[in-house]
């Protein structure tokens, strides 16, 4: 099991591309079970998840081949078995996106029920509701859900449907089903995030109706068949966040190429207002930052929230900026509630922080010094790092894989930048 040694104190300089967005990836990566012409994705992120989400695809019958620069072919012409298994889904929750498409281009689908998540419950009863409003007949059983169209019918049929949460994979999934329904569909309630549009924009290429994406109201037109198409996953909104913080956290110039601030603006609201510089640039964003050793940077309260408020993956980024600058901030979390699991890490750190249910409560600045500390979920971990980074001494931050998920060498990156990082065996 490979752990990061972290030795901290160096400011940040020069530039990092920004990945293709997981949270994109993955969803597109099932458009392509939409149809049996070849699909071709641009800018895919080398991550644990998207090989998990290849091994699905291959395990159904997909041809599915990719390059070490991003580039994905997939061909869902021969795939054979419409059944995702739980020894794959289990370990990515994002797997039970195959059962829209799946469903909608063959009628019928077995998917395994996802395993747990430690930061919270995400249910997949909006799925489940929605696709049975559009007439699919769904069993759960021996922790599987087998779905069909109901009989008598070839296709699913076009509904009004309001999801009773803003979900993001509920929205792609049953988006993806609808463009292969009879009829029209409005999804009310639906998400807004980049990713929901980036994957509709992909849709539209291969032949989709579809409207309103990137606000809470869909409307999808239902079409006989989808075709093949070639599309760039867009960046990675939280990548481009955490090295934002990064930056600000230990000071430096960086250039991060291909990042979109339009993506990210409530979290650049709240950097400009911490004390930290960031600027859209022709090739992406620019942050430039004294650090919090200058005694500059000021402590800023949020709350998380669905896009475009405060994203819940950036909340533990931005906790450790709280940590270590002026004053007293208050974070309240709304999305999942276990995702403060990162906080007695950083306490170990040296951190300064109380939890009251929902809310934590920081006071800075703190003096970090090094020390071995345990990654609990995705986020977390890109957290610990940033705190690794400015620390005194030594921070050995252990079950990086979590981090693996979702930041494609991150370490490469950072240290090409000046940080003192290395991955090691633990």
């Amino acid at each position: 099991m490979d752990k990061l040694v972290i030795r901290g104190g160096r400011p940040l300089h020069g530039e990092v591309a920004i990945s293709g967005a997981k949270n994109a990836a993955l969803p597109e990566l099932c458009a392509a079970l939409l149809t049996a012409e070849p699909v071709t994705l641009r800018n895919v992120p080398q991550l644990k998840d998207v090989s998990t989400m290849f091994a699905l695809m291959r395990i159904m019958g997909v041809q599915a081949d990719r390059t070490a620069d991003g580039l994905v072919h997939l061909n869902a012409g021969p795939l054979h078995d419409p059944k995702a298994p739980y020894e794959l889904v289990k370990t990515m929750r994002a797997s039970v996106l195959v059962l829209g498409p799946l469903l909608a281009r063959f009628g019928h689908a077995v998917v395994s029920l996802p395993g747990g998540c430690g930061i919270g419950s995400r249910p997949v009863d909006q799925h489940i509701k929605g696709l049975q409003a559009m007439g699919a007949e769904i069993v759960v059983e021996h922790g599987y859900m087998n779905a069909k169209i109901a009989a008598g019918k070839k296709r699913l049929r076009g509904a009004h449907i309001t999801t009773d949460m803003v979900t993001v994979t509920g929205t792609e999934n049953l988006m993806m089903a609808a463009t292969l329904a009879d009829g029209v569909t409005v999804l009310e309630n639906a998400a807004q995030e980049p990713e929901v549009v980036d994957l509709a924009e992909m849709l539209i290429k291969m032949g989709a109706k579809i409207q309103g994406h990137g606000t809470h109201r869909i409307r999808i037109e239902g079409v006989d068949h989808l075709h093949g198409c070639e599309h760039q996953v867009v960046a990675d909104r939280i990548e481009a966040g955490t090295f934002l913080c990064a930056v600000a956290a230990t000071g430096g110039d960086v250039l991060l190429r291909f990042g979109r601030a339009d993506h990210l603006d409530a979290v650049i609201d709240k950097l400009h207002t911490l004390g930290v510089h960031v600027d859209v640039v022709k090739d992406g964003m620019r942050v430039r930052s004294d650090g919090a050793a200058s005694g500059e940077l000021r402590a800023q309260s949020f709350r998380t929230t669905e896009y475009p408020g405060f994203p819940t993956d950036m909340q533990a980024q931005f906790m450790v900026l709280n940590c270590v600058a002026q004053g007293a901030s208050k974070v309240t979390e709304t999305i999942f509630e276990n995702r403060f699991m990162h906080v007695n890490e950083l306490v170990r750190l040296g951190a300064r922080i109380q939890i009251d249910g929902k809310v934590a409560i920081t006071e800075g600045p703190a003096a970090l010094s090094g020390a071995t500390v345990m990654a609990t979920d995705l986020r977390a971990s890109a957290c610990l790092v940033i705190a690794g980074l400015m620390a005194e001494g030594q921070t050995d931050v252990e079950r990086i894989y979590h981090l693996d998920r979702g930041y494609d060498q991150i370490e490469v990156k950072l240290r090409a930048l000046g940080a003192d990082i290395e991955r090691v065996k633990a």
